[in-house]
């Protein structure tokens, strides 16, 4: 499986690592790095990864708020921090799937546009009394502000990073 990510800041990702360490679980529940992801599909080629990139450099990535700590489950329990909701996340998050559109194979539903719930993963696939307990650890959470400094692909199975576009050290 292919994902597309956010990376963040230096200072969010120490914040959020932060909480990943008083989470009290073990690592393989928690995410090897912190990101947020934008869409996922079985493959992302070549060709699309170009697209992507050509399409990237022409977008301005806008800095998250990680605000909400909540919870979701599909197939396995997901301790989540909520990114807030805005036109420009969402015109970003539109963007990359205008270009994935067809061009990708079986593209996960979850990250579709009117589907996404835009979050950086704390933990997954503990059982209930496991969750309540990493919810209670970690609550309440102090929003992060979290600015991107790369978006790459990254393959879900061997971890593997294939960078798209580095952040601009340029004042915004």
């Amino acid at each position: 499986m292919h994902a597309l990510v956010a990376f963040f800041d230096p200072e969010a990702e120490r914040r959020i690592v932060g909480l990943l360490n008083n989470l009290g679980v073990e690592q393989s529940h928690t995410p090897r790095k912190p990101h947020l992801t934008y869409a996922a599909a079985t493959t992302i080629g070549p060709k699309v990864r170009k697209e992507l990139r050509e399409d990237l450099e022409r977008l301005w990535m806008p800095d998250l708020w990680l605000h909400t700590l909540g919870t979701f489950s599909t197939t396995d329990n997901v301790l989540m921090l909520g990114a807030v909701v805005d036109a420009e996340l969402l015109a970003v998050h539109s963007a990359i799937h205008d270009v994935l559109a067809s061009k990708v194979k079986n593209p996960s539903a979850y990250y579709l546009p009117g589907n996404w719930v835009p979050h950086c993963t704390l933990a997954h696939g503990l059982d209930d009394e496991a969750m309540k307990a990493a919810f209670a650890a970690v609550f309440p959470v102090e929003p992060i502000r979290a600015k991107v400094r790369e978006v790459s692909i990254v393959d879900t199975q061997t971890g593997e990073i294939d960078v798209l576009k580095k952040a601009s050290t340029a004042p915004r």
